[in-house]
């Protein structure tokens, strides 16, 4: 991207009092950023936007900042891009949903593929859920996401703890591609605890954001995200949510794209299982195996492929009887007295 169309959309970014849906506005009568400001009266004038007629005339202070901050991110390392609405290697279904981001940074050998006119090969799928799973949660996203990329999926997921770091870390085992959609700059990694994953996210996939260079994690970049997040899949699967849950925003952002919602049903009794359960009886896909995913996906292949292995929750039958008496719940150490009929050294 050339410098002057750089630092014109970064410009419309930080302009004070322009919404996202007012610079597309005006991107609709200027063409570009950089008109924009050539010709700030007449084109807010044709947009209606007269009001903001003062802002778009005065330069705002951080913005030669932001343009070293970017300038200097971009040199720093291969596979660093910023990809403007209307770009060739913009995510063509990020067009698709009612607030494209204005500009996406891509850090990745994905985006690069993207930069080339590339697309992805094969289906999309969002993985949200808890960022306090159950060990059971956990471990679904992991094994789900292991056998899909090994069927050829991508995985979409937020890189934040819990079942999104599961998820990556289940596609990246798998030997496929997964896009980490984030709340922050690219030239921070939240958690930090996750910084050894974001590496590896880059060497085969992409790490994405639509917030500028320096931006630290707020809550409300994270709600905001997650229509990037549900806008790059074919569809979304939540594996654990309780009833306030951000991943219900993705899975309702999903659903109002028109995409095909999945959800993995629990326990009655976990409360990472009650927004899944709100989701199903909403009419999501109920699924339990991988088989059940990609018949959401339409995405057809041999069942060696399709399904997790065998620790992805479902327990072997077992002759032991404190494993017979805990089932496949959580079970506290009284109630497995009184169904073994047991001591407690025992």
């Amino acid at each position: 991207m050339p410098e002057e169309e750089l630092e014109a959309w970064l410009r419309l970014l930080l302009t004070p009092g322009v919404s996202r849906a007012q610079a597309r506005r005006l991107l609709a009568v200027a063409g570009s950023p950089v008109v924009v400001f050539e010709q700030p009266q007449a084109v807010s004038q044709a947009a209606q936007l007269e009001r903001l007629l003062p802002a778009l005339i005065s330069p705002p202070d951080d913005g030669p900042v932001a343009l070293q901050a970017t300038r200097s991110w971009l040199g720093a390392g291969e596979d660093r891009f910023v990809f403007a609405l209307g770009d060739a290697g913009y995510p063509s279904r990020l067009l698709d949903i009612d607030d494209p981001p204005l500009l996406l940074f891509a850090a990745g050998a994905l985006a690069r593929q993207w930069s080339a006119g590339r697309g992805w090969a094969g289906p999309v799928l969002a993985v949200v859920g808890s960022r306090n799973p159950t060990p059971q949660g956990e471990q679904h996203a992991r094994a789900f996401s292991e056998a899909l990329a090994q069927a050829g999926v991508c995985i979409v997921s937020g890189l934040a703890a819990g079942v999104d770091g599961a998820a990556h870390t289940g596609a990246l085992e798998g030997g496929g591609q997964t896009v980490a959609v984030v709340g922050t700059g690219l030239d921070r990694v939240y958690p930090r605890r996750h910084l050894d994953l974001a590496r590896r996210i880059v060497g085969s996939g992409a790490i994405v954001s639509e917030f500028l260079l320096g931006t630290p994690p707020l809550n409300h970049h994270f709600p905001q995200r997650n229509r990037i997040l549900a806008g790059l899949a074919s569809a979304t699967l939540v594996v654990e949510a309780n009833l306030k849950s951000g991943s219900l925003i993705t899975a309702r952002l999903a659903a109002e794209q028109g995409k095909e919602v999945m959800a993995i049903p629990g326990s009655i009794d976990t409360p990472q299982s009650q927004g899944c359960h709100r989701l199903i009886v909403e009419g999501a896909r109920l699924v339990t195996c991988v088989q059940d995913v990609l018949e959401g996906l339409d995405h057809r292949l041999p069942l060696a492929a399709a399904h997790p292995p065998p620790e992805s929750g479902k327990q072997a039958p077992s002759d032991d009887a404190v494993l017979q008496a805990l089932g496949f719940e959580p079970t506290g150490l009284d109630a497995l007295q009184l169904r073994c009929g047991w001591p407690t050294d025992r």
